[in-house]
């Protein structure tokens, strides 16, 4: 069975798949912190939207969940996505993902993303 947690978690995922920008934001409380590790930390939705289509990646990622757990008001999903840059270069990532929900939306994300070269580890 999932959870309201999960069901918001992925239908904020259907939102970045699908290239639709409101429903992203919809998930979203207004103070939300998004953090990326190693690139960025934004506060706000405003702040968030201009990051959820960055430079270069125009076209919506596709995005796998391989696995979603819960614990309390935390989901932690572990992502595996292909995305092509705007020259129609191919790139495939890792992604470990956590999300902090208050009242239903997303309050906080915590993204940990490792570009793949070779093979689904390296």
């Amino acid at each position: 069975m999932t959870s309201r947690n999960q069901q918001t978690v992925e239908r904020y995922l259907d939102g970045f798949r699908t290239g639709n920008r409101e429903q992203i934001l919809s998930c979203l409380t207004d103070d939300i912190t998004w953090t990326v590790f190693g690139a960025y930390r934004v506060t706000g939705k405003d702040g968030y939207a201009e990051h959820i289509t960055e430079p270069g990646f125009s076209r919506p990622p596709q995005l796998t969940v391989v696995r979603m757990v819960e614990d309390g008001d935390t989901v932690m999903a572990e992502l595996t996505g292909d995305v092509v840059s705007d020259a129609g270069d191919p790139a495939r990532l890792a992604m470990a993902e956590v999300f902090v929900i208050r009242d239903g939306l997303i309050s906080e994300r915590r993204a940990f993303v490792i570009p793949l070269q070779e093979n689904d580890y390296r």
